[in-house]
């Protein structure tokens, strides 16, 4: 059958514009092996990363239809059923365009400095106090080296990087890929400094508290890596180590689970002063929360009286035993 491919072309000094290749493809074809005829049957200006084919080193990952995929992975047939195209239509169109959030070297070759930066920012790779011990092996339990099975398939393509809502919007942010990476220099038994990378974890938007948990990098990872899970996991140990008065952020999530133990669900009088005016102690916050509360008044929005939920008593039983749960895995 025939199909259209329009990919969006560029380089460092032009705009981008739209080119269309129609091909005689089958379903299987997978999309590396149509940019391949484009290139070698139709346009030999082309330009595009490969290596493998095999979904092993991550070179060909770029836009197809909208999310970042590998083009040896992803084939027609799947990408015409995501589109629920009938045969009964037109020529279907499978747009191909570069990956976010990196900056376009040539059509579909985008530089991934910032990407590489980023991920050496977390120190991916055992630390040095650990490794000074020539005279054993580090030795690891089943249990132990399991815990590093799901971060440890991900094969840098990109992808998560190049749909991460929170690095479009910050640019200090240091990405999911990064942050997963992170976490299995957490997990990993062998390393010895657990302490301090969850303190460089914790700083600020450019460690884990900048996911903005929109799902995007879970949605998109070729290796079902799930990095959003992975900064959550880091989060979590961080929130075990540290009190509400520590940051805004570790108080934002230790008072929402308090109120909502409460009272089934969030007073938000309650939560704006005790998060945002730290319980009255944060003067300037307390400030900050002014315009709003004066906002929500004058259009009726500002609750005057909180209605806890029904079932309080069931809510908070559960986050109890969520959180005993929690407790006892982590001694194990």
């Amino acid at each position: 059958m025939q199909v259209s491919f329009k990919i969006l072309r560029q380089t460092q000094n032009t705009s981008a514009v739209l080119q269309t290749y129609t091909l005689d493809v089958q379903e299987g074809n997978t999309i590396l092996e149509c940019l391949n005829r484009i290139k070698w049957e139709l346009d030999g200006t082309l330009a595009f990363r490969k290596n493998c084919r095999n979904t092993i080193c991550g070179s060909c990952g770029m836009r197809i239809n909208g999310r970042s995929a590998l083009a040896c992975k992803e084939n027609v047939g799947q990408e015409l059923a995501n589109l629920h195209f009938s045969a009964a239509s037109a020529i279907p169109e499978i747009t191909i365009e570069p990956m976010g959030n990196m900056p376009v070297i040539k059509d579909l070759v985008v530089d991934m400095g910032s990407f590489w930066d980023n991920l050496e920012t977390v120190a991916p790779y055992i630390s040095t106090a650990a490794r000074s011990v020539p005279e054993r092996e580090f030795l690891q339990t089943p249990e132990e080296r399991s815990r590093l099975d799901q971060t440890g398939n991900c094969i840098m393509c990109g992808a998560c990087y190049s749909e991460c809502n929170a690095r479009e919007v910050n640019p200090t942010f240091v990405g999911p890929h990064a942050l997963a990476k992170a976490q299995r220099m957490v997990a990993d038994s062998r390393d010895g400094a657990r302490e301090n990378r969850l303190e460089k974890y914790h700083q600020a938007t450019a460690g884990v508290w900048g996911c903005t948990r929109c799902y995007m990098c879970n949605a998109v990872c070729p290796m079902d890596v799930a990095p959003m899970d992975q900064i959550g996991k880091i989060k979590q140990e961080i929130l075990d180590r540290k009190d509400e008065q520590d940051s805004r952020q570790i108080r934002h999530r230790k008072v929402m689970i308090n109120l909502v133990k409460q009272g089934g669900w969030i007073d938000e009088r309650k939560f704006g002063l005790q998060v945002v005016g730290n319980y009255f102690r944060d003067l300037q916050g307390l400030i900050s929360l002014g315009p709003l509360g004066l906002r929500m008044l004058v259009r009726g929005k500002f609750p005057l009286r909180f209605e806890p939920s029904a079932g309080v008593s069931q809510v908070r039983s559960l986050i109890e035993s969520v959180q005993n749960l929690e407790s006892q895995t982590a001694k194990k």
